[in-house]
């Protein structure tokens, strides 16, 4: 058996100098092609566009290709009448005042400020709540442009040092650097090749525990498998390379490893995991004894253990264990036997997404149909009482110590800018203590959420925002929002760019598909590997039912999605070409046979599976947006978005996407690829660049759902 997607087109498209569209003149580069032919288990697949897999960085020939796409695609999108007014109203609607909630460490306060349009946030220090904030760290300053990121703060338990990761370009590798907070003197202690990594300060404060890879080759650092992470302990003060290597696993390269200290300092937890699943190992080591090594606690990949905390041996974990929607048990190290082991928090009819120890109590967060509802417990697990918040939306924060009597959260939704509040954990109560001042009136925009039904009977919830007073006649230009992966939630958050949208007379829909964890793992694993059309099956009907509702029509229709949501849409469009008017794939895993030959993408095959099985690369093949490009079908109007330096989901899979669509359009509607530069999957990002490529995306959809923009 042959697999040749797009095959009318390929023979062609290389001798060609360049396509023109009917509409709007584009002239499409030249891509050359490749005889790249692949079996798979008695299958040959072609893969006409191999080279585009290599390194921009490396290679003149697809830089030059880069080159040439971005120069039609952003001369396509600057014609665009009105796009400069899109882009100066996000401008005014984003330059609000951004502050996070606080976290209280060392006897300080912290939190992240950004005064509007500062190209990263700036991390603010206050002795108390009533003091007047100090600047700690402004990463604005290390570099012109803004693209090196301050990724992950953690303060020594003294307060004496903030250790703090830096991300330049985007991509996923981390340095962690040290600073003396009180004098602001930065330490000369500099550690690299972190990548998928905290930190964790031992209770004295002389030095912390992290994960790292070895140094890559030359060459390969935005490309190559990262294999043999390590665990190290790193002394204050000392180089690098004196660091102590506390836990490898060299039989088993694939293997990552996650350090915590407990509260009390006396025990290491390594949590051990080999892929997305929350599916881990756990060791152990007592640190109170100078001669003790990790030792297995939990020895398999079955189960989710993660650590939530300890009473003295006894160590808290949340588990999926006899609970789809998980609970915390109690393992005693002194009787680590599993007949042992005790429930704390059972499971209940809502998901438990996270839980830690904050005031003597146990803060638990769930999700009630995709909403947050935070619930507390004491320590033996009895119920105490909710948190309350003002509405249907999202709440982040609830960090901090087993004495502290008051943590910090803040709460948003879809048409409600954030707000951050100080809650005391002994009376319940919560105080407002900033609220968010956009440039826009909430009232005028309401929020519902509807249940409608998949291919297969299934129940799937969808949040849709609009401006009141909308008329259903089927003419509203609306955006599809989907993911659908990897077990994570899409929650109701605020957007300013989602805002502007809707402010423009846009309908935005957000569908929570299987293969997230708005449902527990049985809701995640419906949309995995075999199952994963299911997800597939859930978007496209969302859409429809958007359609038969009178929301929107399908050439009125976009669907948007980024990474594992870029498949998404990549897959969808291949599959329904004729339900949409735009598609916007962004940073999408769209080569779906070769994914786990780059960088992280090995850790995918929890949920995707692997070409490598027979029965997997079945249905892989099947709706892998690059092989199910078809020649002579006439697709909707895409803009396809990534980085140079996205070292997650590298480059080539947009790049082989675009050029394979470019080939096998046979209609009139543009079929472009932006490609950032200085930018990786979405992390670190700088505003002003976040800014450009939303007006470009809001353009681009006003123009080809054909609404005006002036």
């Amino acid at each position: 058996m042959r697999f040749t997607p797009g095959i009318l087109l390929l023979a062609v498209s290389s001798l060609l100098p360049g396509r023109l569209t009917a509409e709007d003149n584009l002239v499409y580069p030249t891509t050359k092609t490749v005889d790249q032919v692949d079996d798979f288990h008695g299958t040959t697949v072609e893969d006409p566009y191999r080279w585009l897999e290599d390194d921009v960085r490396e290679s003149d020939e697809v830089a030059a290709w880069v080159e040439a796409q971005n120069k039609l695609t952003f001369d396509y999108l600057k014609k665009i009448p009105g796009r400069d007014a899109v882009e100066k109203r996000i401008t005014e609607l984003w330059n609000y005042e951004k502050i996070s909630a606080p976290s209280k460490e060392g006897g300080r306060y912290y939190f992240f400020r950004n005064d509007g349009l500062q190209n990263q946030s700036v991390l603010y220090m206050q002795e108390s709540l009533e003091a007047e904030p100090e600047v700690l760290i402004d990463p604005n300053t290390w570099s012109k442009d803004g693209t090196v990121a301050l990724s992950g703060t953690e303060m020594s338990d003294d307060g004496r040092y903030a250790a703090y990761g830096i991300q330049d370009g985007g991509s996923d590798w981390r340095t962690w650097r040290i600073m003396e907070v009180a004098s602001r003197k930065l330490l000369d202690d500099e550690l690299k090749w972190i990548k998928f990594s905290g930190i964790a300060w031992t209770p004295d404060s002389k030095g912390f525990y992290y994960s790292r890879y070895d140094e890559p080759q030359e060459g390969g650092e935005f490309q190559s498998l990262n294999l043999n992470q390590k665990v190290f302990y790193h002394v204050v003060g000392t180089p690098q390379a004196e660091d102590r290597l506390v836990y490898e696993r060299p039989d088993e390269p694939e293997w990552g490893f996650n350090a915590e200290v407990s509260e009390d300092g006396n025990y290491l937890i390594l949590t051990v995991w080999k892929g997305t699943d929350d599916r881990y190992r756990v060791y152990t080591q007592n640190l109170k004894d100078a001669d003790a090594k990790p030792v297995a606690l939990i020895d398999n990949f079955e189960y989710e253990y993660s650590f939530v905390g300890n009473q003295g041996s006894l160590l808290m974990f949340q588990t999926n264990l006899d609970a789809p929607l998980r609970r915390i048990i109690g393992i005693d190290l002194t009787k680590p036997d599993r007949e042992n082991w005790v429930e704390i928090v059972p499971e209940t009819k809502d998901t438990l997404t996270s839980a830690g120890i904050v005031g003597d109590m146990i803060v638990g967060r769930y999700l009630k149909d995709a909403r947050t509802q935070v619930r507390l417990y004491n320590m033996q697990g009895e119920f105490v009482r909710d948190v309350e918040f003002p509405g249907i939306g999202s709440a982040s924060g609830f960090g901090g110590k087993r004495e502290d009597t008051e943590t910090f959260y803040s709460f948003s939704s879809f048409a409600t800018p954030p707000s951050t509040y100080r809650y005391d954990m002994k009376t319940g109560k919560s105080t407002l203590l900033r609220q968010a001042a956009v440039k826009f009136n909430p009232d005028e925009y309401e929020t519902k959420q509807v249940f409608y039904t998949s291919k297969d009977g299934t129940k799937v919830p969808m949040f849709i925002c609009h401006r009141r007073g909308l008329e259903l006649d089927g003419t509203n230009p609306t955006l599809l929002y989907g993911y659908g992966g990897f077990n994570i939630s899409l929650l109701p958050r605020f957007s300013v760019s989602r805002l502007s949208w809707m402010e423009m007379g846009g309908v935005f829909a957000m569908a929570n598909l299987r293969g997230g964890g708005e449902y527990g793992e049985p809701w995640h694993k419906a949309g995995t590997k075999l199952q994963k059309q299911n997800v597939f099956d859930d978007f496209i009907a969302a859409a429809e039912w958007l359609i038969d509702s009178k929301y929107t029509s399908p050439k009125k229709l976009a669907i948007q999605g980024g990474s594992n949501g870029g498949l998404l849409v990549g897959a969808c469009l291949t599959q329904r070409p004729d339900l949409y008017g735009a598609c916007l794939p962004a940073v999408g895993v769209m080569d779906m046979l070769r994914f786990h030959q780059f960088t992280a993408g090995r850790f995918w095959t929890d949920d995707y599976g692997c070409a490598d099985d027979p029965e997997e690369f079945a249905a892989l093949v099947k709706y892998s947006p690059y092989h199910n490009l078809k020649g002579g079908v006439q697709y909707p109007a895409t803009l396809v978005t990534t980085a140079d330096t996205d070292d997650r989901v590298v480059p080539g899979h947009s790049f082989k996407f675009a050029a394979q669509l470019q080939a096998s359009q046979s209609g009139t509607a543009p079929t472009l690829i932006r490609i950032e530069t200085r930018a990786g999957h979405g992390s670190g990002k700088p505003t002003a660049k976040i800014i450009e490529e939303v007006a470009d995306q809001w353009a681009f959809l006003a123009k080809n759902l054909d609404f005006s923009l002036e």
